[in-house]
């Protein structure tokens, strides 16, 4: 399948990612676009290291070329579900201490 449609993929939903955080008022909603554009990265670091192990795989057949960007991923999504356990930790305590997970609220405690 051409790169082309990879980066288009990744690019929709990035853009969904960029929409949902600066629309929704919902912090689980923000959350979860927030991860979505983790997400589209992870497609696209995935989809160039597989061009780049084609290129590669065409001067040598033993070649180990785009394995970094794979591993790379892996880490995204360590890293991922490190902040999906503090978030939602962070995010329930919000809700148990102002029965709201508005996020435009946090803005009001400022003051």
């Amino acid at each position: 399948m051409p790169i082309q449609y990879y980066i288009f993929l990744a690019l929709t939903l990035f853009s969904i990612g960029i929409v949902g955080v600066l629309t929704r008022r919902n912090a689980i909603i923000v959350f979860m676009c927030i991860e979505l554009m983790l997400n589209a990265v992870n497609l696209l670091l995935v989809a160039f290291s597989k061009m780049q192990y084609n290129l590669a795989f065409v001067n040598n057949k033993l070649t180990t070329a785009g394995s970094e960007a794979q591993l790379f991923v892996f880490f995204i999504m360590v890293v991922a579900a490190a902040e999906v356990s503090v978030g939602l930790a962070i995010i329930v305590m919000m809700y148990r201490n102002i029965h709201s997970v508005d996020v435009n609220f946090l803005n009001r405690l400022k003051n």
